[in-house]
């Protein structure tokens, strides 16, 4: 567990570290997870590895990390309240952006699987 528990926090370190040497505006930790993902997949590791084994434990206890999301929304209820209108176009619109550009990339797949995949 200690073996699987530094693998993940020495991937979320390095990720960290990336992020702020390249100024890149992703969090640091969904870099560390993607670097993870590739490390894993070149290795092939086994599903009875130290680092697959502790990501399994601590996905069965996932719902502990909603709880301060959720003390959120309750400290900042006021702020949410004066500020529903924005927050609200804001949510609608980047639905209805993600909702245009999936859309389109499916359309662009489509067509391009009947032209024969020629690019």
């Amino acid at each position: 567990m200690i073996v699987g528990l530094l693998w993940l926090l020495g991937c979320q370190l390095v990720g960290e570290v990336v992020v702020r040497l390249l100024d890149v505006p992703v969090p640091g930790p969904v870099v560390g997870l993607v670097l993870l993902w590739a490390v894993l997949t070149w290795r092939r590791t086994p599903d009875d590895a130290p680092v697959v084994r502790t990501g399994d434990a601590l996905l069965t206890h996932l719902q502990l990390l909603f709880v301060p999301a959720g003390v959120g929304v309750i400290v900042f209820g006021a702020t949410l309240r004066e500020e529903a209108v924005p927050l609200s176009l804001a949510l609608v619109g980047s639905w209805v952006a993600a909702l245009a550009v999936v859309g389109w990339s499916v359309g662009l797949l489509l067509r391009r699987a009947r032209s024969g995949g020629e690019g």
